[in-house]
């Protein structure tokens, strides 16, 4: 365990150096704060919006950081021949994947922290200098509570996305590795269709194929809570604690799968 919270510390520090992360997160800061000039066009739906594009915007950053970063901790290391020297050391391959993992996670988790806070202080200055009349037609407070849960389960979603692309880089280029990721991604949110695909199609055949993905596949809509906390509606403990150890458990599938096909990597 010391090893893998050596090789993460070393993850993190060199992901905080990445000019590209500092680019990310301060356009996502940026486009959170300037919500608020956003929302203020469009009276009575001034706090709808910047939530909604508060919560949108650390969300689609952070997936660019999860598959952009993600994709390159191993092929980085072999594209430049530091995997001979690294691998020469008194660490197994197994360490070195999940080092890695975690490291990205750390760093995931403080820039969802940096733009979390981000909005809150954009919703916190707002609901300061509204008034008390105007506040009252708001169906939740601004500065929200219940926006953590689905802050949470965004970072939940991210770590599931940079399991994936961790995965498809044990094996697959760059390109490729940001090319599946970003397709299951998109995959991930429409999944339940799948399970319903034999009603529109005649084939037998295709139908029990469209159901066995719907099984396989990451499904990703039930971490995106946006539209129920946009609108005042509770996202129950239950509920988060649930779709949480729905992507724990695939988070720990692909990683066993990514240790599997790592440790019978030929780097002679």
């Amino acid at each position: 365990m010391a090893i893998i919270g050596r090789i993460a510390v070393h993850v993190f520090k060199e992901s905080v150096r990445d000019k590209v992360l500092y680019n990310l997160v301060l356009f996502a800061v940026l486009l959170i704060a300037a919500s608020y000039l956003i929302g203020q066009l469009t009276a009575g739906q001034d706090v709808k919006i910047i939530k909604d594009l508060g919560l949108a915007a650390t969300q689609i950053f952070g997936l660019f950081i999860a598959v952009f970063i993600g994709i390159g901790l191993v092929s980085k290391e072999v594209e430049r021949r530091s995997i001979y020297s690294l691998l020469s050391k008194p660490i197994r391959r197994h360490e070195l994947i999940l080092g890695k993992y975690a490291g990205l996670v750390l760093t995931l988790a403080v820039n969802v922290v940096v733009m979390a806070a981000t909005l809150y202080l954009v919703l916190g200055y707002m609901s300061w200098v509204e008034s008390e009349e105007f506040k009252a037609t708001w169906l939740r407070p601004a500065a929200d509570p219940a926006m953590l849960p689905a802050i949470f389960l965004v970072f939940a979603q991210l770590a599931l996305v940079t399991a994936l692309a961790l995965f498809f880089s044990t094996f697959s280029s760059p390109i490729l590795s940001a090319v599946l990721t970003f397709g299951l991604y998109v995959v991930g949110h429409f999944n339940a269709d799948l399970r319903n695909f034999e009603s529109v199609v005649d084939s037998t055949a295709a139908a029990y194929l469209a159901r066995a993905l719907y099984y396989a596949l990451p499904s990703l809509a039930p971490f995106d809570v946006k539209a129920a906390v946009v609108h005042g509606e509770p996202v129950t403990f239950g509920y988060v604690a649930m779709t949480t150890g729905y992507g724990a458990a695939y988070v720990a599938a692909l990683l066993l799968a990514a240790v599997f096909i790592f440790s019978r990597r030929d780097f002679k």
